[in-house]
């Protein structure tokens, strides 16, 4: 079905055209002059315009040049009494695809219209599919032959070929949109166009409109009748990317089109029917969000019909390795800057990494030191490392806390394991304060008396400082009391 704009000064021609083309499917708007039919242009998408060549406002060549100029893929067909070699060279060269005579044979115009609209939908779909191909240069493939990487391949070899959805979950930088892309290349859809749209990056008003599309007036700003992402994937793929933010009343719609493969634009009332294979993404844990209220419980199960969880890079160190190998050959060729290898002492660097920023991360470090590294190869100080996680719960005196009793056994003697601990500690405090009592307990947060005391019982007297500061005069209330 084509979205078709008939154009003619004759109401009894347009109302002819309209019966016959309306019986192959196609939606007809009627314009009866070029002035008319060009605010249409700029109103509403068509795949197809039908124009007569002589009209009181204009021409035929006038209402080409507006379509040219809304949407160049949009296919003009020339219909008129008047035909000429001229007249017919001219239209073709101002990109016209076909010219048809009065009186006409109803059934040539319909089939003239239905390969315009083949010719229209094969042009966007290869716009499509160019914008596809770019994104796709310089993706990183599925590296690693660690367990979960050969799950995660696994799992799409399983499931590309059918057309379920399918709730891609793992945390920032994991490959979410990769694995969406690598699921589609091996589906049924392969040719056909994948479309991807992160939900968080556009604002709640407008992401249903960039979804379903919207008609003219909908809202404020919306000048032109346009078709959504939803319309534009036709027979292929959209990838939902942080589908957790959407609001509740998109995911009513998403939750409409998964059920009945049908959708709304904003703003009209008319239902077009859809066929698109969803997949969604998110770094949130959707099930807590349904738990909250903060997400729909009968979309959850739509869209994790085939759950596919990615691990974070420090999970799968094995595979540094590699993904730095064939990162380093790729980045080298994209900035073009001469390829080098990872030294085996920085290798080992970022092999001990936590990659908070996951895969992503990684290839910000590899091209920032193929960039500003000066050696044959990359060595270690060549990466500039974030703190990890373990550096940075000990940067808090309640994280030092829970990092050390992460560390320690459960069956141990708390009383000995807590005594041994704070005489290393009252020790190390001792020796950066060089003796001196009132330094270490400041470092310590006791009073000097409870130090001496704590000194005493640990028979720590000799690393106490013989000679101090004023401070140090002996009082008798801070004398530590004598153990028993």
């Amino acid at each position: 079905m084509a979205n078709v704009l008939v154009v003619d000064d004759e109401a009894g021609m347009r109302r002819i055209l309209d019966v016959n083309l309306r019986r192959d499917g196609h939606a007809v708007t009627q314009a009866q002059g070029a002035a008319e039919a060009i605010v249409c242009l700029r109103q509403s998408d068509f795949d197809v315009v039908l124009t007569d060549q002589k009209m009181p406002d204009g021409s035929g060549l006038d209402v080409l040049r507006a379509s040219m100029e809304d949407d160049p893929t949009t296919s003009v067909i020339f219909l008129t009494a008047v035909g000429t070699v001229e007249l017919a060279v001219e239209s073709m060269r101002e990109g016209a695809v076909d010219f048809l005579s009065k009186p006409f044979v109803p059934d040539v115009v319909r089939a003239t219209v239905r390969r315009a609209a083949e010719r229209t939908a094969l042009l966007r779909e290869n716009a499509v599919l160019k914008t596809t191909v770019r994104k796709l240069e310089g993706a990183d493939d599925i590296l690693g032959h660690s367990a979960g990487v050969r799950a995660v391949r696994e799992l799409i070899a399983r499931v590309a070929p059918t057309n379920t959805t399918v709730l891609i979950t793992g945390e920032t930088g994991t490959g979410k949109e990769l694995v969406a892309r690598a699921i589609h290349r091996n589906s049924q859809r392969a040719s056909r166009p994948f479309i991807a749209i992160n939900c968080a990056a556009v604002t709640e008003t407008l992401l249903e409109s960039e979804l379903f599309g919207h008609e003219r007036g909908a809202y404020t700003g919306a000048d032109k009748s346009r078709a959504g992402l939803f319309e534009a994937a036709h027979d292929g793929t959209l990838f939902l990317d942080e589908v957790a933010e959407m609001s509740p009343a998109a995911q009513a719609k998403l939750l409409r089109v998964l059920a009945d493969g049908e959708i709304q634009r904003v703003g009209s009332t008319v239902t077009r029917r859809v066929d698109v294979r969803v997949l969604a993404a998110t770094h949130r844990d959707l099930k807590e969000r349904v738990q909250k209220g903060l997400f729909r419980e009968d979309l959850y199960y739509r869209l994790a019909v085939v759950p596919i969880q990615l691990a974070p890079l420090r999970e799968r160190a094995e595979d540094v390795g590699e993904l730095c190998q064939a990162l380093c050959l790729r980045i080298a060729e994209e900035m073009k800057v001469p390829p080098r290898q990872l030294s085996q002492p920085a290798l080992d660097k970022l092999s001990h990494y936590s990659f908070p920023g996951n895969v992503r991360e990684l290839r910000n470090l590899l091209e920032r030191a193929l960039i500003l590294g000066k050696g044959t190869e990359l060595a270690p100080e060549d990466f500039i490392l974030q703190p990890s996680a373990v550096q940075r719960e000990w940067s808090s005196p309640h994280g030092q806390v829970e990092a050390l009793a992460a560390q320690l056994p459960v069956d141990l003697d708390l009383r000995d394991t807590l005594m041994r601990l704070e005489k290393s500690l009252i020790r190390r405090a001792l020796e950066l304060a060089r003796g001196v009592q009132a330094e270490a307990a400041r470092k310590l947060g006791l009073s000097r008396s409870d130090l001496g005391y704590k000194v005493g019982k640990y028979n720590l007297n000799g690393l106490v400082a013989e000679k101090t500061s004023t401070s140090f005069t002996d009082h008798s209330a801070e004398r530590a009391p004598t153990l028993p």
